[in-house]
Formats: C-alpha cells, structure tokens, sequence
C-alpha cells in the first residue's frame, strides 16, 4: 500500500496576496493537486470603461503596487497604439530605463526577501536581521535606490505622475541624469555581491518540459518593451493577437483565470525571457549565467529566480548605458507634454483598437483598449502574467509531488511553497473576471 499525504496551505506566505496549496494523496496516487486562487474579484477592466486615454495609466496603475511602472506603461502603449501615436526615440529610451528599474527593484525584493529564506532555512526575512545582518541591509538599500531613481524619474515608483500618453509631463535636466548615475554606479559593488550570494546558494533539483512564452525581436535588444510575442515552441504572434496565446478559461477551485497556448499550459517571466533571449544579455550578465551554469533552454521553475539575478545585472548595466548616451547627448526639453498635448506634435485622437504588451518583472503583461473618437476607452481588457502562470504552477505540482513522496509532510509542503514562491505571483492582479460559479464548495 503506498502512502497517504494531505497538505493543505492555507494563506501561502511571502507571496503576494492569497492563495492556498490542497494535496492529496490516497495509497500513492495523487488524487487532488491545486493552487486555490481565493482572492476577491477586482474590476479594473470596469473602471476603465468611460475613461480618457489620458487617465487610463493612473487608474491601471493601481492595479499592482509592485508593478505600477509596468501597467503604466501597458497601458499607455495600448492607448498610444489604438490611436497611432509613435512615441519618439527620446522618450521610447526612458520609457525602458523606467522599466529597467521596476524590474530591478522587484527582482532584488524577490530575491533577498521572499526566496532567500527558504534556501537559508528559515521561515522569514526576521531571522536574517540577525543572522545576515549585512545581506539583509544591502537588499533594503538596492530597493531605496531602485525607488529614489524612479522619485526623480516619473515623480514617484508606485503610482508614477509623469509618464503619460505621448511621452513624459518633466524631463530629466543634467542635474537628474547625474544624480541618477551616480546612484546607479553604487549600486554595482551591492550587485557583485548579490551575485556571490545567489551562486553560494543551492536550488532544489526538478525539471518540467514546459512552454515558455515572452516578447522577442529581431534586433540585438533583449525585449522587455516592444516586440513580437514568442515561444519555445518556434511560434510567433504579432502583440495584437494575444488571445491566441493566452486561451483564458475558468477552473472551479480559482478566482482567477488560466491559460494554455500550444500546451496543456506555458510559463512567463524571467525564465521564460532568459530561455528565448539570453543571447542578447548584457555581457556581464551573460558572465552571471554562464558562472552559474545556465545555458537555454532551462527546465526548472525553481531556476526562475536565479534568471532574476541575471536579469537584474543586465537591469543596471543597460540602465547605466541609457544614462550616459543621455549625458552624452543630452535631453530634448521641447519634448515634454502636458495631458497628452505637445505644441510641436499634437496628440491626435481617433477611434480604434489597440493593445499593449510589456514584460513586467513577473512575465508578460496584456492591455487592450477600444477607444472611441474622443479618446474614451470603450472596452478593455488586462491579462496579467500571474493569471498566465497559474496553470503551468499546478502542472509542475502535479510532477513534483509523485517525485518527493519519500520525503516527510513538512519537506513536501516546503517544497510546494518553495515551488509557488520561485514564479514570484502576484495573486491579487491576477482575479480580475466578473462572474465565477464555485460547485460543491
């Protein structure tokens, strides 16, 4: 007779908002294996309907306090494109080292705070305080510094002001480009060790064949702005058919909904970009992966965070590059707009359909908008990367658990957690449906 094994997590921590774990396992054979999603339904699709274009990146915002620059950004790219507005090369470069800096601010949080712990053996970032008084210190001051550069940026990281449909309302003068530099150039002795730290640790050992979904190109520029959509799987879509990749559909045990391309599910995010554009790093992010022995295309989900850190180094080297071409070359000050308003170059307003896709630090975000021919959103419609992952979690869960039944309950439920917490979710943005029907509950 094999074994019987209930795990039941309620409240999954050192994640973003709330889900559970439920395992379990009758004689050996895994007969339940979910992720409950039980967040509450938000309505920010909703809110949207009636609104100006101009408004739209305040309100979406609010949707993520971590990934504020990246709905931002979304959703003024699905408003700039239904309208057929073409941001200039000028604003199109900050608009990059914005996001740079959201993606290395979340990477550093998820890194040090949320996965270190695990891997260090405690049930916290407290401990630490203590025990890696200095680790947890540097964490702290590699996030103020993310935060200080997008304040002098965009006027604050959560909930950004200035970066608005056609470009920016303020533009960094010479005094701000400085000051960014230096901050950034700081930062490096910090990320040299962050790197010492992620290579000293070990990740546990599983791989799912999988789909990987993430923005690619044909230029040498790893993509986290503008481009295609991409799979491992040698497909390619052009943004505006999205749908075709994220198939949403509903599950009785989730508030929120999942998705499937070409497989039964597919991953997005830090692995899923490294898988299909890590030839395009930074060199001394290349160095990091290559120093870690990471070659695409890499099968485990643990391994997501150790993309991260990859990422976060060619975060701030690419971030550097920006600012010195800017110092260099200096800022067009007749670029700035005021509520979406240039007197060199109006932005005109028309009916149309437009959509927004960025990778944001958990994978790749989706905003579509109908606009009418006052700029007033009609219809629209967010996809979250959470929501993208959500079926590829339980897939893996559903691997790893029959693998790990010789270890106790306590072992098995850490890894189970450990497994959810490596994608980094973002539980809350991903319920965002308006009706759900739960049976026999």
């Amino acid at each position: 007779m094999g074994r019987n094994v209930n795990v039941n997590v309620e409240y999954l921590t050192r994640v973003e908002g709330h889900g559970n774990i439920v395992v379990n396992v009758r004689d050996g054979v895994l007969e339940k294996c979910e992720l409950d999603v039980i967040e509450s339904p938000r309505f920010f699709e909703g809110m949207l309907r009636g609104r100006s274009i101009f408004e739209a990146q305040h309100i979406t915002s609010r949707i993520c306090g971590i990934c504020s620059c990246g709905h931002t950004l979304a959703s003024i790219q699905a408003a700039e494109d239904a309208i057929g507005f073409k941001p200039s090369k000028q604003t199109t470069e900050l608009r990059k080292f914005l996001l740079h800096m959201e993606t290395l601010d979340s990477h550093i949080l998820h890194i040090y705070l949320l996965v270190a712990p695990d891997l260090l053996g405690v049930k916290s970032f407290v401990p630490l305080i203590s025990s890696h008084n200095e680790v947890v210190r540097r964490a702290l001051r590699m996030k103020k510094w993310c935060n200080d550069v997008c304040d002098i940026l965009v006027g604050r990281h959560v909930h950004p002001i200035s970066s608005i449909v056609g470009g920016f309302t303020k533009l960094p003068d010479v005094k701000a480009l400085d000051a960014m530099l230096d901050i950034l150039t700081k930062m490096r002795p910090d990320m040299d060790e962050t790197v010492k730290l992620a290579a000293s640790l070990k990740f546990p050992q599983f791989e799912r064949e999988t789909e990987y979904i993430a923005l690619v190109n044909d230029t040498d520029e790893y993509p986290f702005l503008e481009g295609d959509i991409g799979s491992t799987d040698g497909k390619r879509w052009k943004k505006k058919d999205y749908r075709q990749v994220t198939n949403e559909f509903m599950v009785e045990h989730s508030s929120a909904k999942f998705c499937k391309a070409n497989r039964e599910s597919y991953m997005v995010g830090a692995l899923a970009r490294f898988n299909l554009n890590a030839a395009k790093l930074h060199p001394k992010a290349k160095a990091v992966a290559d120093a870690i022995g990471m070659k695409p295309i890499v099968k485990n989900p643990y391994l997501n965070t150790a993309a991260q850190l990859i990422e976060s180094v060619h975060c701030l080297e690419d971030a550097i590059r920006i600012l010195e071409d800017f110092q260099k070359k200096g800022i067009d000050p007749k670029e700035a707009v005021v509520v979406g308003l240039n007197e060199n170059n109006a932005v005109k307003v028309h009916a149309g359909n437009g959509v927004g896709a960025v990778e944001v630090p958990r994978g790749i975000l989706f905003h579509d908008y109908e606009v009418d021919a006052k700029g007033v959103i009609v219809n629209a419609n967010c996809i979250i990367p959470t929501g993208q992952n959500l079926n590829n979690i339980e897939y893996d869960m559903k691997k790893l658990v029959p693998e790990i039944l010789d270890k106790t309950d306590e072992e098995i439920t850490l890894a189970l957690e450990m497994l959810v917490r490596a994608y980094d979710p973002c539980i809350s943005c991903s319920a965002h449906f308006l009706n759900v029907k739960f049976v026999n509950r």
